[in-house]
């Protein structure tokens, strides 16, 4: 053998090597990332207890960095391009979220919301104004505490008695109120770490742009809107602009939508539009996306089932025609060759045992879990995602 392929063999070798301790690395769980700076805590002598604003760490949910508030889901240049009422709800944080690493034996919160209105009639103030948390446990994310707003500001111990080690933990924010501040505490001198960074090929997000039931209503807690059960199975981030009652397929929202790069555009704004609207709307909000970003996948989904359409046919109709006019707008533009478009039927999306909602259209935690499986069937097919590849 000689000496070049001797020094061959044995790059190959290190490569390798270095090669399956990254495989380990990322299979073993949870890594502790470079903690943040103690300094940058405020830290609480009496509770000895530090506190993190959760700006310090990576929050997701964010399309744009340029918004009049932190936690705003749309940019400050939105504010007289879109309509009052979308402007308004997108100062709402649905979807946002962050993901940290620590050893602490306890996990605090502290959040102090824009609105006073806690709760919906139909939706309980821990979806409306509260927080969640999950934890990374046995290689899924597993939900371990919801903090109750019972406030404008709130102050709760999410978790304590933790076991030994280091656990990935995934915080959601209010689906229909707004954040004006929000800390994570963690017992004095504990380590506080961004969590572990998505792998390269599912770094880009999904974006859902969609009505109410996008936007979470009526989720008992922020984590069981289905945008948000998918990035958990998918491993894979998301933007949630759901607006309650105002998401109608507007060119405006359209331009702001193809300022994004994500990996699959979501089009699900039909409950909130008639079947003039989607005829008229559908294709050139499409074309707009498609003109920015030629080969991202985008999916049109049908509307839900009013699930007390099967005797009220007024309600039926409206499904019905909906649904005929979104499947002539996505049949027109596949005829006219834009390619990447996929559509997903709404007549199973909650179930078929009328039991998913609570007023027959905004879905119980039931309806979203039904949901989130139709959604991650297609959506696996479309990222070529196979079924049990987290």
């Amino acid at each position: 053998m000689t000496v070049r392929t001797v020094a061959q063999c044995a790059r190959g070798r290190v490569w390798l090597l270095c090669f399956t301790l990254v495989l380990f690395a990322w299979n073993a769980g949870p890594v502790l990332a470079q903690a943040l700076d103690v300094g940058q805590a405020r830290r609480d002598e009496t509770a000895q207890v530090d506190w993190y604003d959760l700006r310090k760490l990576p929050v997701e949910g964010r399309g744009w960095s340029d918004t009049a508030a932190f936690f705003d889901r749309l940019p400050a240049r939105a504010e007289g391009l879109v309509r009052k009422d979308v402007w308004g709800l997108s100062r709402q944080t649905a979807g946002l979220c962050a993901r940290f690493t620590t050893s602490a034996t306890a996990v605090h919160c502290r959040w102090k919301l824009t609105s006073t209105n806690l709760a919906l009639p139909h939706m309980p103030a821990t979806g409306v104004s509260g927080v969640d948390l999950y934890v990374r446990h046995g290689g899924a994310w597993r939900w371990l505490a919801t903090g109750f707003p019972k406030e404008q500001v709130n102050q709760v111990v999410l978790v304590q008695g933790l076991p030994p080690g280091e656990h990935e933990f995934l915080l959601y924010l209010p689906l229909y109120n707004g954040v004006a501040e929000l800390e994570v505490g963690v017992p004095r001198d504990a380590p506080l770490a961004p969590g572990r960074a998505y792998s390269p090929d599912r770094a880009k997000p999904l974006v859902f742009y969609g009505t109410s039931i996008t936007q979470g209503g009526c989720a008992s807690r922020p984590g069981m809107v289905h945008t948000a059960i998918l990035q958990r199975r998918l491993e894979r981030p998301v933007i949630n602009l759901g607006f309650s009652g105002n998401g109608r397929l507007e060119a405006e929202v359209g331009q702001l939508l193809a300022e994004l790069d994500p990996a699959v555009y979501v089009l699900d704004c039909l409950p909130n539009l008639g079947a003039a609207d989607v005829k008229e709307r559908t294709e050139p909000l499409v074309k707009i996306l498609r003109q920015a970003r030629p080969e991202t996948p985008i999916l049109l989904v049908e509307d839900r089932s009013y699930t007390d359409g099967f005797l009220l046919q007024g309600k039926r109709q409206r499904n019905l025609e909906s649904r005929k006019e979104l499947r002539a707008a996505f049949d027109r533009l596949q005829a006219a060759g834009l390619p990447g478009l996929h559509y997903l039927e709404g007549e199973h999306l909650l179930g078929d045992d009328n039991e998913g909602t609570v007023d027959s259209s905004h879905p119980t935690d039931l309806g979203f879990v039904r949901q989130a499986d139709a959604f991650e069937i297609v959506l696996r097919k479309i990222l070529n995602q196979p079924a049990g590849n987290p």
